[in-house]
């Protein structure tokens, strides 16, 4: 799948309006890794000079997939009217020369082509300002990177594929973000860009530092380009900052590492006003803070709203992930419980955190996380479950194998054949006993301590044995966690004795991400066009805590 979208959404990149002037400056070289659904699969080595009569772009490189492609040389120069005045490209294409050679005219574009064994000739008509972008080379998205980085939303472009096409982009919105390094924090731009491809229109993120490009994102077809700077794992970018946002540092028990994370707060907040708490708990994988998924930075954005309700709110950077110390691989369940009580424990800690007022909000896998939690911990005053499952992890995983069934065309006998393949696969996993039946490479994937411990989650007896009010709500259209499952955790903790009523919540037109959606299943997660939570998830959130007795 990667190689036929690569091939076909990079008939793209774009053009300016406005002519930016060159200031004459040493050649600045940088590196880039290239990930396709987050693998590594290859890396360019890029330059940018520019002098008095304007810019050359050069880069150097290599990639695995979809196509082996060794770039020797490619480079691209304009006059300092971003006038394109040649390309120059040198490669082997699956281990054969492929070279382009254009002379740019005015808007004429005359290309001498090595294909294999073909040599041609080709003219095309383009833009006198297109932006030069060959396939598969990324470095040429330095220029585009120039060239928005002035533009206001709106602006048109036009960018060359050489020696294919020209094709309009669009600019929408541009927004900052700051990038947290090892070395700096700075803030970058995100441009949210619309590539009117031959297929139909792709969008496509791109990040600038300054008139720099620092990132490439196609989420729709798992594709990434990443300075080197900002490609560690010591890195972050976060999109919902926070003026007051203050970076914490959690020590987790006798563990030896701490989670990383970000505090929260009201704007204005007296500094000696102690302030209800709320600790954002993530769903399953290696999520940061932000809680980012599809390109929607979940938690960032409802960590803000809920701030802005007046809470303090905390999130953090699973162990393993980020800037979070720990070993994720080995986690189970009750290890991201542990660290969902230190981070409670920090904030009782606090001069400006009631702790008498310090709730849980989980998401997903984070609500059963959430659950775990409380029990251990008698300080949380309050728990709230956000997609949280009402079964057994084994019950739901089944369940959402059924969910996948419905998009494909598989015969019924292969259906059962899976589905038995499936609980065979759960009983290994749950008593170490018959892996002799299951594929090594399935095998491989599933047994972990993680896995196990979510086949073995029932919420039943932990929620029985809770006090805490708890609240749960739940998007209509989630098919990740169907809402019959609140309605299940809502059966659950009505039934507890002398404990607060739970109310729970279903709205409607939100997936599984929080935001709206036609259909809710996972393959409609990176072309929906509102990438904006729901306002509904942290209004009723904050309406709920505020109801709340004091304790």
């Amino acid at each position: 799948m990667l190689d036929s979208m690569i091939r076909a959404l990079l008939v793209g990149a774009i053009l300016m309006l406005g002519a930016l002037r060159p200031s004459p400056a040493a050649a600045q070289a940088a590196n880039f890794y290239i990930f396709g659904h987050g693998q590594r699969i290859g890396s360019e080595t890029v330059t940018v000079a520019v002098t008095d009569d304007g810019w050359k772009v050069t880069s150097t490189g290599t990639l695995a997939a979809p196509i082996k492609l060794n770039t020797r040389l490619a480079e691209v120069t304009y006059d300092k009217a971003w006038h394109p005045r040649t390309l120059v490209v040198d490669a082997l294409v699956d281990g054969k020369v492929s070279t382009v050679r254009t002379t740019f005219t005015g808007t004429q574009a005359a290309s001498d082509i090595v294909q294999e064994d073909r040599q041609f000739q080709k003219t095309d008509t383009v833009d006198a300002q297109t932006i030069v972008m060959p396939n598969l080379i990324f470095g040429t998205y330095e220029a585009l990177a120039a060239r928005v980085s002035t533009a206001a939303p709106g602006a048109t472009f036009r960018v060359y594929v050489a020696p294919q096409a020209e094709i309009p982009v669009t600019l929408g919105t541009v927004s900052t973000e700051r990038v947290s390094t090892p070395g700096r924090t700075f803030e970058a731009r995100r441009h949210a860009l619309t590539f009117a491809n031959p297929g139909g229109p792709l969008a496509v993120d791109l990040w600038t530092d300054g008139a720099r490009l620092m990132r490439i994102a196609i989420p729709s077809v798992g594709l990434e380009v990443i300075r080197e700077d900002v490609a560690t794992v010591a890195s972050r970018t976060s999109s919902h900052y926070r003026p007051n946002d203050t970076d914490v540092s959690i020590g987790v028990g006798s563990y030896g590492f701490k989670l990383a994370g970000t505090l929260s707060k009201p704007t204005g907040a007296a500094v000696a006003a102690r302030l209800p708490a709320i600790v954002l708990i993530a769903g399953s994988g290696p999520l940061d803070r932000d809680e980012t998924v599809a390109g929607i930075p979940i938690f960032a954005q409802l960590a803000s709203a809920l701030a802005d309700a007046g809470f303090a709110v905390i999130r953090y950077d699973k162990r393993g992930v980020g800037q979070s110390g720990g070993r994720g691989e080995f986690a189970t369940l009750n290890d991201y419980a542990e660290d969902a009580v230190a981070v409670v424990k920090f904030l009782e800690k606090r001069k400006d955190i009631d702790p008498k007022r310090i709730a849980l909000v989980g998401h997903s896998e984070g609500a059963a996380v959430g659950l775990l939690a409380a029990r251990r911990s008698g300080d949380v005053s309050a728990v709230a479950l956000i997609a949280g499952i009402g079964t057994t992890g084994a019950q739901l995983n089944l369940e959402q194998q059924q969910t996948a069934f419905r998009t494909g065309n598989l015969p019924e006998a292969d259906r059962a054949a899976k589905v038995e393949l499936q609980k065979k696969v759960q009983a290994a996993v749950l008593t170490g006993k018959g892996w002799e039946d299951v594929p090594a490479d399935i095998r491989k994937q599933a047994e972990s301590p993680w896995f196990a411990s979510f086949l073995a989650f029932d919420p039943a007896p932990v929620i029985a044995k809770l006090d805490q009010p708890l609240f749960v709500i739940q998007g209509a259209l989630d098919t990740q966690v169907p809402p019959h499952h609140a309605e299940k955790l809502g059966a659950m903790a009505n039934a507890r004795k002398n404990a607060p009523r739970t109310e729970v919540v279903v709205l409607p037109a939100i997936n599984h991400l929080l935001v709206p959606a036609k259909t809710g299943d996972v393959s409609e997660y990176g072309a929906l066009p509102d990438r904006t939570i729901s306002p509904d998830v942290s209004a009723k959130i904050a309406a709920w805590l505020k109801a709340l007795p004091a304790k």
